[in-house]
């Protein structure tokens, strides 16, 4: 099984072929769906969870072994799913990976603190008798011109953050430990709205160093999208709301403008100019490095203590355009390695899109998680006038 399988040529189906056909093993019926050992009756069957429902998963519980073949891919949706869906007597899940992110959601599961029926192996091509000369020799070569390229390649290490990563999960991680109080700096809301599917429609608040809070919303149109905006900006006066314009978003923005907030609420278009032409492909290669800037440097940062919003804020890829400037990879590709959108990751790259006068401080100590409206309503407790 992997993440997605689009069609059977995408899985294993091909080498396991191959490998009956060279040892002549003739108790072995191979079709072009199926393998079947016509002595026993194993079968082998190859699926992509993604593609399945629920349903489909859930009716792979009589199934003695699983193999998950590029398992770094799979999602913590999917392994959540199919985990307790293998449970037959005896039964296995085989994992094979080679790890891409600190956090890849089957290591985080099953390897990183392994249990007493969990076995962790690591084989690299050195500990591979029948690896050909050549391999070798690109694999030394690879280590003498790029190391970092070469733990992960060569010796199964997540991706480093320096070569193309553009968020390390070390910082993602670190601002989700960080203790603040309060925060005087103006409140600045990203909304980054869904598209179709199952993307989410996503409110981001942040104060200054402080990402406060999200508000996640499945299945709304524009006028429902506007509608929680409205009350978001009556109860919370933020200086800034800035919206992804860019497909249905455009809609919630009219809205927002017509009612009278337009000195408030700006459009954002992704793929547009930069601020900083020279510097940046585009607004969202330029928004995402604001964010990055702001998760590395001093004073430390604030963000919820969520695993699904550290691995959106490092899933994103990073290259070069012919000009040498910063550009992120396409929305889709992330996407399909992360197994859903990154719109909490993009609500709060989306807080940067245009520099917003702060003159605020942030004061650090231990306060526990909370919510949006229970921080605003200790604030207008607080103030005479009912605002901050």
């Amino acid at each position: 099984m992997r993440e997605i399988q689009d069609s059977i040529k995408d899985s294993v189906h091909k080498l396991l072929s191959d490998r009956i056909a060279f040892y002549n093993l003739t108790d072995y019926k191979v079709t072009e769906t199926q393998i079947i050992n016509k002595i026993t009756g194993t079968s082998f069957i190859f699926k992509g969870l993604q593609a399945q429902s629920i349903g489909n998963i859930k009716s792979l519980e009589g199934v003695d072994i699983v193999w998950l073949e590029e398992a770094q891919k799979i999602s913590k949706k999917s392994w959540e799913i199919l985990d307790p869906t293998i449970r037959k007597t005896g039964s296995e899940i085989w994992i094979s990976m080679n790890r891409e992110e600190e956090n890849d959601p089957v290591w985080k599961a099953v390897a990183a603190h392994p249990d007493e029926r969990t076995l962790v192996v690591k084989v690299n091509y050195i500990d591979n008798p029948f690896c050909p000369e050549e391999m070798k020799y690109l694999a030394e070569k690879c280590r003498q011109e790029n190391p970092d390229e070469f733990e992960h390649i060569w010796l199964g290490a997540p991706v480093a953050a320096g070569s193309q990563k553009l968020i390390s999960y070390k910082f993602a991680h670190a601002a989700t430990q960080t203790s603040l109080m309060s925060s005087s700096s103006p409140l600045i809301i990203g909304l980054d709205v869904a598209r179709f599917g199952d993307d989410k429609t996503v409110f981001c608040f942040r104060k200054g160093r402080w990402c406060m809070d999200f508000k996640c919303f499945a299945q709304f149109d524009n006028v429902a999208v506007a509608n929680q905006a409205t009350h978001y900006i009556r109860d919370f006066k933020p200086a800034r709301v800035f919206i992804d314009a860019g497909g249905v978003g455009g809609g919630v923005v009219d809205i927002l403008h017509d009612r009278g907030f337009k000195k408030i609420v700006r459009a954002v278009m992704f793929g547009s100019k930069a601020i900083n032409d020279d510097r940046y492909h585009n607004r969202r290669a330029e928004m995402w490095d604001e964010l990055r800037q702001w998760l590395t440097s001093e004073p430390a940062v604030k963000m919820p203590n969520d695993d699904n919003l550290c691995a959106e804020m490092c899933a994103v890829n990073k290259k070069y355009d012919s000009r040498g400037r910063l550009q992120l990879e396409e929305k889709d590709e992330i996407k399909k390695r992360l197994g859903r959108s990154p719109d909490m990751a993009d609500a709060l790259a989306l807080t940067f899109a245009e520099p917003v006068y702060d003159c605020g401080e942030a004061q650090y100590t231990g306060l526990k998680e909370n919510s949006i409206e229970n921080l605003f309503r200790v604030d207008a407790k607080n103030s005479k006038n009912n605002s901050w």
